[in-house]
């Protein structure tokens, strides 16, 4: 084993082996950084070397290999893949068991077994790796030093790598700008396999097809841009490419076996008309491409469930701002989750209107695509959902990945715990710290079988073909999530299952459910079911959310002269803890327009500005409320008096613990608040400026901007991107009714 002691990153020799553009720039870009003393290249054309020493990629040209690599620090083998062996063959006589060896080869099984062949054993010293980065250009003339900048290199270190090694090769390739992620061999081969290798088969195999026949050459004469940017890497270097296809021969023959059946399943639709067949082949394939490139940029290539936000993102809200005129919010939230859930459990069409685009919510959709269900949209809000039925879904191709949506983690948990497959719920860095306990001992109380973390935290595995049966489950906690994970779990138990609450909380759940055909009874604090039903289509209008109404019930009660209308809200019964702790307070708050849109109440609410009093809030409106205590907090630290929450212990364990996270902001703004286990005592007065962190939280972000209509200063909220997660366009939205707020990097 190789010393692991610590060394200052400063490369007296590297060797690279293979100059071209990958080799080249690697050297190009560790000169530029100045981490190394003398770099050698290596090359069979004598001009290659020269134009590498013209350039000063490199300090010395040599044809020796072994003669090269002696006393080197660090050698990169940069040629092709079919010449690994010979070139390690050739390097072994000079190598002293010190010299650490990387490559850059997109196969890796082939060239560690190639490493095992020529020294016996897999060296401690050797470190396989591949950049994910290339360009149009070739050969050392084409050396670029920023190649690698914010590009990811893997890197697939066997169990006998040294931890100096692959400390030295990870910060090698991070001086050179990139992001280092490790992968195991076989899955990395895999991955390439899919999506770099098989693509490049097909347009090659596509192209050679069309030029066979002499009438297709009109086909190349009038190619649209789409069939050029498709096929343009047919015109790659074919001797590389054999090198490489026939080294991951294994892992290509397995992704050509699943795209061979489904071509041939999309062409049985299209010959036979299956409308519903290539929609949701098409359907898949957009959506899957930007889930992909948005949500799941970091989990294309990486174990880890990363979360692609922007972790510098900021808001500046100043103060003078007003609040006037009418707005829409985005829609339900919990409506939109619940409706794509039981839309796609349902037998027939379901149509939503007014769906919440957020990345919660689309999570939620994405997860059914995952399993089978064929979903147009959404578009403008409007989501068309194909269902299969209650027992129809199929077992998804990987991990069900949903983002920041705990709503989607713990429902879908519930529906998962019966189905006939397997299955894994993982989430973003934020997610993968809350408690899915409270879903999972439940469920296993019916049968499931349900892995978690030690401490209770995701991933959720979920072990398929279980038989459940029903529970009468008296809940210790007051949660809408737990309620309906256990009662979606009960539509496929054999019996009867029902849920206690010890307070009342949203209800979503259970009026859909009816809204879809399906009993649920409701006495009281109990919510039961029959399992072994079915759900018929529906159409589904959804209501703006109440919970994003509120920021804007808080900036208009706190602001003087102020008079604002909110457009189409939802009034669920269990949802309006913020208009009641509100005018408890003393708002003026009025709803017009009642009415009633697929079995929930909507209201236009108006508010406008009336001073505040600070008061005891009702622990049985605490559940109704749940998700507007952070901006209820900057309304009591506006309000006369003191205002005392109790019996929200749950707020602790929402996307961050929101009764510490809000007391550090407000005490930082100079509020007199005093956090305790399950609320706070605030003391009205004056709001100062200053810096405050969100932590990620998106509605804690959200209430500090409504605070800064009663600042003394400036408020500059860190780490905000995840506000489109729940509310898309607040800042647009803010900015409309005349709220100083603004975005920074």
């Amino acid at each position: 084993m190789a010393d692991t002691q610590e060394f200052d990153f400063i490369l007296d020799k590297v060797v690279i082996v293979g100059l071209g553009l990958i080799g080249g720039s690697f050297a190009s870009a560790l000169k530029q950084a100045g981490v190394v003393r003398h770099v050698v290249g290596c090359a069979r054309s004598n001009e290659t070397l020269r134009k590498g020493l013209q350039m000063g990629v490199i300090d010395e040209g040599q044809s020796d290999i072994a003669e090269a690599v002696k006393g080197a620090d660090l050698v990169m083998l940069a040629a092709p893949i079919g010449l690994t062996e010979v070139l390690l063959e050739q390097m072994k006589p000079g190598l002293n068991g010190h010299t650490v060896v990387t490559d850059a080869g997109s196969v890796k099984g082939n060239v560690v077994e190639a490493a095992k062949r020529v020294f016996g054993v897999m060296p401690d010293w050797f470190v396989a790796g591949h950049p994910i980065a290339g360009s149009e250009q070739s050969g050392v003339a084409a050396s670029n030093p920023n190649l690698y900048t914010n590009h990811k290199v893997i890197l697939t270190p066997t169990e006998e790598c040294s931890p100096r090694a692959l400390q030295m090769v990870t910060k090698a390739w991070q001086v050179a700008g990139a992001e280092v992620l490790e992968m195991d061999v076989e899955r990395h081969d895999e991955v390439l396999a899919a999506t770099s290798h098989l693509p490049h088969l097909l347009a090659f195999s596509l192209v050679d097809t069309l030029a066979k026949e002499d009438e297709n050459q009109e086909i190349f004469r009038y190619a649209a841009g789409g069939f050029r940017d498709f096929t343009r890497i047919a015109s790659s270097d074919a001797s590389m490419w054999h090198d490489i296809f026939v080294a991951n021969k294994s892992a290509i023959a397995t992704m050509l076996d699943h795209f061979e059946r489904g071509l041939h399943a999309l062409r049985e639709a299209v010959e036979s008309d299956d409308s519903e067949t290539m929609l949701g082949v098409m359907t898949r394939a957009k959506v899957a491409r930007d889930h992909f490139t948005t949500m799941l940029a970091k989990q294309a290539y990486s174990k880890e469930s990363n979360q692609m936000t922007e972790k510098n993102v900021k808001f500046v809200a100043r103060p003078g701002g007003k609040v006037s005129g009418a707005i829409r919010v985005p829609g339900d939230k919990s409506i939109s989750h619940r409706s794509i859930m039981l839309g796609a459990l349902a037998d027939g069409t379901t149509e939503v209107e007014g769906f919440l685009e957020g990345e919660d919510a689309l999570a939620t959709l994405q997860a059914f695509r995952d399993m089978g269900v064929v979903i147009e949209g959404p578009t403008n809000g409007h989501v068309k959902v194909f269902g299969v039925g209650v027992n129809g879904l199929k077992a998804p191709p990987g991990p069900l990945y949903v983002g920041n949506s705990g709503t989607s983690m713990r429902l879908l948990s519930g529906l998962l715990a019966a189905q006939a497959f397997d299955s894994e719920l993982t989430g973003d860095e934020s997610l993968s710290g809350r408690p899915m306990g409270r879903v999972a001992n439940p469920l296993r109380e019916m049968g499931a079988k349900i892995e978690t973390c030690d401490d209770g935290t995701p991933p959720v595995k979920i072990t398929g073909g279980q038989v459940l049966t029903p529970l009468r489950y008296d809940m210790p906690m007051a949660s809408a999530q737990v309620k309906s994970c256990v009662l979606l779990a009960g539509l496929y138990a054999n019996g009867e299952t029902s849920v206690v609450e010890p307070a009342p909380t949203r209800d979503h759940t259970e009026r859909m459910l009816r809204g879809f055909g399906y009993a649920v009874r409701t006495e009281g604090s109990r919510a039961t079911l029959v399992g072994g039903g079915s759900l018929e289509a529906t159409d589904i209008d959804v209501p703006a959310d109440i919970s994003s109404a509120a920021f804007f019930m808080v900036a208009a009660s706190i602001t003087p002269g102020a008079d604002l209308l909110l457009k189409h809200v939802g009034i669920n019964p269990t949802r309006i803890g913020i208009i009641n702790i509100l005018r408890l307070m003393g708002a003026d708050i009025t709803l017009e327009n009642e009415a009633e849109a697929g079995g929930e109440p909507v209201a236009d609410i108006r508010v406008r500005y009336a001073p505040l009093k600070g008061i005891d809030i009702p622990e049985d409106q605490v559940p109704l409320a749940i998700d507007e205590f952070p901006v209820l907090f900057v309304a009591a630290a506006c309000a006369e008096g003191r205002t005392t929450l109790t019996g929200a212990e749950e707020l602790r364990v929402k996307e961050s613990d929101r009764i510490q996270v809000m007391a550090d902001g407000l005490l930082a703004l100079g509020v007199d608040i005093q956090p305790t286990e399950d609320g706070a005592v605030i003391n009205g007065g004056v709001i100062g400026g200053g810096s405050v962190e969100s932590h990620g939280d998106h509605r804690i972000a959200m209430s500090f901007v409504v605070a800064s209509l009663r600042a003394a200063a400036d408020i500059t909220i860190g780490n905000c991107a995840n506000v489109a997660t729940s509310f898309p366009n607040f800042i647009e939205l803010a900015s409309q009714v005349g709220i100083n707020v603004s975005v920074s990097d």
